[in-house]
């Protein structure tokens, strides 16, 4: 009984697994271990633990096998994702390139900002033709390249783009007048703004469009306009309907608003008056007229302007009631003037806006000497100046047209002109050209010529006056009785250190004290002007004397009482004189003592130093003579070097007395006759122990017969002493100096010439000067300037050549002189 059971549940097991193992994949692998379980289950082999265990074991392998297929079902699935992925990758890389194409486009450019901070992106670019900089900075700086209203409407757009995400479509205009479309969007938080160069009929249509708004902006101007005049203004349409009225219409014609008006075709005109209107308005020519009307129940008068066009017409009416009121009111003034003006004895004419004369009274007529007729007539005013021309009445002008055409200036003038005319016949006239309101202009003629005459004269005699004055080299100042300065020349102000401010016309008397004060420390200087200036005496005197300023100024001061209680004060600057008077005084003074000097030294010289020199030259002499006994050789020697010093010494003092007496101008030439040849042989003699001495040759060059000369023979031996001294010390030794003689007509000329060393050129110009020695043997210097000093009393003149290395040569002329009178007679 038992057995039966495991016999079922065996056989059921093994039919199980065969269903699912045969349901599977793994029924191959599975079926030799079924096979194997039925043979065991059928024999009895297995128990029930055995067949649970190995059921679990079946199970596990059947799981183990179910999660492998099921990998290998979804590594097929990924493996057909990815495929399906880069088809979608290959497809967007594709139309990213396709999008990138078509930003790249020149016509386009796309500008992208990330939130509120980020820079943008710029993509594309925009034809160069447009104007549009190619730099990112500068694209966006649109004020540069677009029209400064469009750009400020695309900046505005931007920026409630990017705060407030707000769209635009604007249609913009570059400098360069090129249309180009911007759009604003946002999208996934960026900001973008394409800007899209129009071409063809997108950039006509922009176009277009602009000009629509900017037609439908000034029609909307134009009505705000007409809305606010208060001159009725309506539009109508081609069949004489009213289309538009304004505000000053509707209360015209008492409508509740426009709009009303225009339905309920209320007119501000009369019938008769619009058909008049209609039957007389042509496209050239509007129509134009004064039309009465009731307004209000009021009668009143407009001039009614009416434009026809194809579209209709338009018109415009102004009331023009008070002006026909005032115009009547002016009717009737002018004719009171006219009469007014008609008994005037200043010319007056009137003409109207078309320049023809409308009224002239009999001042006018008896002025220019016009035929009545001729007037009568109402000539044009260019007429009548074309007539006054060839009358010879007028001045005569270099452009009589343009002249013409300025005076006639004066009806488009706003202000009054005037000029003045010069008639030939000496007459002057102010001419006043005065435009009228109501059109024309008014010509008054006024007669200055006693006036001009007396302000030419006045002003000349002024002028004359003001010019002398300022130029003076005085100082004056005017001043009026009550002491207040009339005028003062710069002279003046000069003087004292004052202002032309300081000075002006209208200051008193005392500021100018105060202002002078620093210049002049005596308190009574002034006070004694303003005294003299402002006193009531009936005789006022005049008075005059020297002032010195501290700024150094000698002044000369007069003060002259003039007509009409005025009085003048001169100062005459002195300084200058003064000085020179004094220096020369000094100098005189000097001069004088230094004479008395001169004077005293030459006394002093000659009667107290050559005297002990002639002493010593004496005794010198003395102790040489062997009757006062025998002395040594260094006894001689000494001796000798005092009588030789002793001698030099005399030289020098004759020489300086010399000089002081040419120079005091005491010394008077003793002339006579003089043998130049005997003459030369005295010079020659009285050199010969000089020239031993010095070991040099004298050599004479003169003609046979110098003939006779007058001179002062000793001061023309001292010149030729001089001249042969100075060329002995400077020549070498055993040299030979020249004295070459010649007459000249009447002058003695002779030159002395060493062939020593030589002047250098720095030093030639001062060889003359006293005092000046050059050289090894060069004495006191006073060689030269006693010859020259010689020389010049006998009228002559001396030279010197020299040349270092060359020697020197130094020629004197001297002419003849004149025996004195009386000799001549003996």
């Amino acid at each position: 009984m038992k057995t039966e059971p495991s016999k079922r549940a065996g056989g059921r097991i093994p039919s199980l697994l065969r269903r699912f193992m045969a349901s599977s994949a793994l029924a191959a692998l599975a079926g030799p271990a079924l096979a194997a379980t039925e043979t065991m289950t059928a024999g009895g082999i297995f128990r029930s633990s055995e067949v649970v265990t190995f059921s679990v074991l079946i199970g596990i392998i059947s799981a183990a096998m179910i999660s492998a297929i099921w990998l290998i079902r979804q590594r097929g699935n990924i493996e057909s994702e990815n495929r399906e992925l880069n088809t979608a990758l290959a497809d967007a890389n594709h139309r990213i390139s396709r999008f990138q194409a078509l930003i790249a486009d020149k016509n386009r450019r796309i500008v992208v900002w990330e939130g509120q901070s980020n820079k943008p992106e710029f993509l594309g670019q925009l034809p160069p033709e447009t104007g549009a900089p190619q730099d990112d900075r500068d694209f966006l700086a649109f004020g540069r390249w677009i029209k400064s209203q469009s750009a400020s409407e695309l900046e505005k757009a931007i920026e409630l783009l990017r705060s407030n995400a707000q769209s635009f479509d604007l249609v913009v205009e570059t400098n360069r007048n090129e249309i180009i479309e911007a759009q604003g969007r946002v999208s996934g938080g960026r900001a973008f703004v394409r800007f899209v160069a129009l071409n063809n009929l997108r950039a006509e249509l922009a176009e277009v469009k602009m000009e629509r708004d900017r037609l439908h902006g000034s029609l909307s101007s134009l009505h705000t306009l007409l809305d606010a005049i208060d001159l009725p203004v309506w539009q109508r349409g081609p069949d004489g309907a009213i289309l538009w009225v304004n505000e000053a219409y509707t209360e015209a014609v008492e409508a509740a608003n426009p709009a009303a008006a225009v339905k309920e075709s209320r007119e501000l005109l009369a019938t008769v008056a619009r058909e008049k209107i209609r039957a007389l308005s042509t496209y050239d020519s509007p129509y134009r007229d004064k039309v009465s009307t009731v307004v209000r129940g009021n009668r009143t008068f407009f001039d009614v302007v009416d434009a026809k066009s194809t579209s209709g017409s338009a018109g415009m009416a102004i009331n023009i009631s008070d002006v026909e009121a005032v115009r009547e009111e002016l009717n009737r003034t002018l004719k009171s003037h006219a009469e007014t003006l008609d008994h005037l004895a200043t010319p007056v004419a009137t003409f109207d806006g078309s320049q023809r004369l409308q009224f002239y009274n009999q001042a006018f007529q008896r002025l220019w000497d016009l035929d009545m007729s001729f007037l009568e007539r109402k000539p044009g005013n260019g007429e009548i100046l074309d007539r006054l021309r060839a009358g010879g009445k007028l001045p005569e002008q270099l452009n009589w047209k343009q002249w013409k055409d300025s005076a006639l200036a004066v009806y488009q003038a706003i202000e009054t002109q005037s000029d003045l005319w010069h008639l030939p016949n000496g007459q002057t006239l102010r001419v006043f050209a005065t435009a009228r309101p109501q059109g024309g202009a008014t010509w008054v003629f006024e007669n200055l010529t006693e006036k001009v005459d007396l302000e030419m004269r006045y002003n000349t005699l002024v002028q004359v006056q003001g010019e002398t004055i300022d130029h003076l080299s005085e100082g004056v100042a005017v001043f009026g009785p009550d002491g207040r300065i009339k005028l003062s020349n710069p002279a003046f102000r000069a003087l004292w250190g004052v202002t032309e401010t300081e000075a002006k016309p209208g200051t008193h008397i005392r500021a100018i004290e105060q202002v002078c004060a620093p210049s002049y420390d005596q308190p009574d200087g002034w006070k004694r002007f303003s005294h003299l200036i402002t006193s009531f005496d009936d005789e006022r005197p005049s008075c005059q004397g020297i002032l010195e300023l501290r700024t150094g100024l000698i002044l000369d001061f007069a003060v002259i009482p003039l007509p009409n209680a005025q009085t003048m004060l001169t100062f005459v600057n002195i300084t200058d004189s003064a000085r020179v008077e004094r220096a020369l005084t000094e100098k005189n003074d000097a001069l004088r003592m230094a004479d008395h000097l001169k004077n005293d030294f030459v006394q002093h010289v000659s009667y107290e130093l050559r005297s002990p020199l002639t002493n010593i030259i004496g005794f010198a002499d003395l102790l040489k003579t062997p009757a006062f006994g025998t002395l040594t050789e260094r006894q001689a020697e000494y001796v000798d070097h005092i009588s030789t010093s002793s001698s030099l010494l005399l030289t020098i003092v004759n020489d300086i007395l010399d000089l002081a007496t040419v120079d005091a101008g005491i010394v008077e030439l003793d002339l006579s006759e003089i043998n130049l040849t005997d003459f030369l042989d005295e010079v020659a003699l009285q050199m010969a122990d000089r020239l031993q001495e010095s070991a040099v040759t004298l050599q004479i060059d003169t003609p046979d017969m110098l003939g006779l000369f007058v001179a002062d023979h000793q001061r023309l031996k001292q010149i030729l002493i001089k001249l042969l001294t100075n060329a002995a010390n400077f020549a070498p030794d055993g040299s030979t100096i020249s004295l070459k003689c010649r007459r000249d007509a009447s002058d003695f000329v002779f030159s002395v010439t060493d062939n020593g060393a030589g002047i250098p050129q720095d030093i030639l110009d001062t060889v003359f000067n006293r005092f000046e020695s050059h050289g090894q043997h060069g004495g006191a210097g006073l060689g030269l300037s006693i010859v020259e000093s010689f020389v010049s009393l006998h009228h002559g003149t001396v030279s010197i050549r020299s040349r270092e290395g060359e020697g020197t040569e130094v020629t004197c002329r001297i002419p003849s002189g004149d025996l004195p009178r009386i000799a001549a007679a003996e």
